[in-house]
This record gives C-alpha cells, structure tokens and sequence, in this order.
C-alpha cells in the first residue's frame, strides 16, 4: 500500500477517537463551570436565608431567655429571601411557573432553630378539581428530644438548656444542664462531656433520619412528573454538621440539574447570626522597625498605618501581636 493509502487509514481511525477525547474534554469544562455557577448561586442563596433568621434576635424581645444562641427564626423570612436569590441567580425572576418547576429541584429546606428544626419539603395535597397536587410545605416543628435507659425524656437545645420530664411523675424541669444536674439524678446530667456529645448525636441523627424519608418521598413525586434522577442525601462530614447545628441557621439542598453529562448534586448552610469581629490594627514601632497590631480596646503607642479583620491574617502580612498587659517592646 502507498503511504497515502496507510495516512488515510490512520485518519479514519484515529481521527474519531481524537472527535471523541475532545467533546469529553469539553463536556469536562462545561461540567465543572456550571457546577461552579451553580454551588455559587447556592451559597449566596442560604447566606441571604441565613441573615434573615435573624430578624429577631436582639434579647430584649424575649423575655425569659439568656442564651447567646437563642433567637425567635423566621422561617417564612429566610425561605423567600433563598427563592429570591435562587430565581435571580437561575433568571426565574417573574417567572412564577418556571420557579414551581425549578422547586422540584429542591428536595428539603431544613431551618436549624434553637429548640428543634422546620423542614420544608414536597408533600401531597387535594387540589381543587379533587385529584392530589404535590407542592412544597412546611412541616411542623420537630424538638430535638433524647430519651435514656431510666426512660427519662430530655429536650435538647443548641447549646446547654435543657429540658426533663420525669417519666413517672410527668414533672418537667427546665434549665442550664449544670444546675438542674444538681437536683436530678440523671447520669447524662452529671458530664458535661458526654452531654455535649450526646446532645449534638440526636441533633444530628434526627434530622438526617427526617432528610432520608422526605428525600425518599420526594423521588416518589418526582416520579410521577416525569422525572428520572434519583435524589439522594448527600454525605455532609461531622465538621460540616457540627457547624451546622453550631447555631441558628438554613440548610438547603440542590439536586437532579443537568450539568453536561452528570446531574448536579449539593447542599449549602447559611447561619443566622451574624458576628461582628472587632478590628485590629496595625503599625511600625517609630525605633525598632518592628510590625504590631492590637485592637481599639488595647491601642498601639504609634500610629496605625492597617487593618485587619482577624490576628491571623494580621500574622500573614509580618505582624506581631500584642496586648495591654504586655505592652510593645
């Protein structure tokens, strides 16, 4: 064969698996922007929910408490604010029906409030003409509620109020989980440790127990509109949870949107409190040179020239830290 004939056949060979490696690299980078896009679009969505929460949170509106971590959640507040973000992100804005299907999408809304938790799901309903119309709801609020072996009954917060009912004489005991230790002999009372462990355990396994069933029930709707992707749960690591269930906040799950050949499948969490950090500032002592920073309650002897929202990123930029107890070299 001539050499031409052997070039043809090396195009007409090679020349399709080349065709083939290069849409697969392509699909690769249209997967990763629009997971990209869309994790951002996500994030900002339960940040927006998340600082809604918070609506009431200043203490002098509930009488009563005085935890740092109490707040009264205002989840009708948090879930407009996502859909808000969501259809501006997504260009649903005034898009009524296209938002409805988009919703699909969105198999739970958990909000995270300090006695218990919200999730706002799909559930199945009568519609007008009598046949049953799926459509997303809130569910009742669900307490954060651990039972032990004396069948004692302890309602947990996010952080160490607690409640006890007696199982035989039905008293309740509210209260810090230190002083009303004192009075009731119940063991998980007694260690702060193993309390706090066993605390965030039910937090945690109550609602992804909840999460498993609804996301269960979900497929089944999904189903029945034509839908084909299985939503699942996805694998949220203890760092993540522990953040989570840290404070008063939103969780949000996203999944089933195409995204090049795979389908889109992730959560986001926005917290409900929003912390303000005192700012330290930085500057050069006038005789050695050196770099230090401290904060407006501590000030420096020499004027500030930066500053900086954390000690950590003051570090990263050479400064040293100091304080009033030990003053500047």
């Amino acid at each position: 064969m001539k050499i031409t004939d052997w070039a043809i056949i090396f195009v007409l060979i090679v020349g399709p698996m080349l065709w083939i490696s290069g849409w697969d690299a392509e699909q690769l980078r249209e997967t990763n922007r629009l997971q990209l896009r869309y994790t951002a679009a996500l994030r900002t969505a339960a940040q927006d929910a998340g600082v809604m929460l918070n609506r009431n949170e200043l203490q002098s509106y509930e009488s009563g408490y005085g935890s740092s971590k109490f707040m009264r959640a205002d989840k009708e507040a948090a879930l407009t604010a996502l859909k808000n973000t969501l259809a501006l992100n997504f260009n649903l804005t005034d898009d009524t029906l296209a938002m409805q299907a988009f919703m699909k999408y969105i198999p739970a809304v958990v909000v995270i409030d300090y006695d218990g938790y919200f999730i706002y799901a799909m559930e199945e309903r009568a519609g007008d003409d009598g046949y049953p119309v799926a459509e997303h709801r809130w569910r009742p609020k669900k307490p954060f509620v651990y039972q032990d072996a004396d069948g004692n009954s302890l309602s947990f917060t996010l952080d160490q109020q607690v409640t006890v009912i007696n199982p035989v004489s039905g008293e309740l005991a509210t209260g810090l989980r230190e002083s009303i230790g004192a009075s009731l002999n119940i063991p998980l009372l007694q260690d702060a440790e193993t309390f706090e462990q066993v605390r965030r355990s039910v937090i945690v396994r109550s609602i992804e127990d909840d999460l498993g069933d609804i996301i269960n029930r979900h497929n089944e709707f999904i189903r029945k509109l034509g839908v084909q992707y299985r939503f699942t749960l996805p694998v949220i690591s203890q760092e993540e949870w522990n953040n989570t269930i840290d404070d008063v906040g939103v969780l949000v799950f996203l999944q089933g949107i195409p995204v090049g050949n795979k389908y889109y499948n992730n959560y986001a969490l926005g917290g409900g409190r929003l912390v303000k950090n005192r700012p330290i500032y930085g500057g050069t002592h006038p005789e050695t040179g050196i770099q230090y920073v401290s904060t407006d309650i501590c000030p420096l002897p020499f004027h500030p020239v930066e500053v900086f929202a954390n000690a950590k990123d003051a570090a990263a930029s050479g400064y040293f830290e100091t304080d009033c107890t030990q003053g500047v070299p």
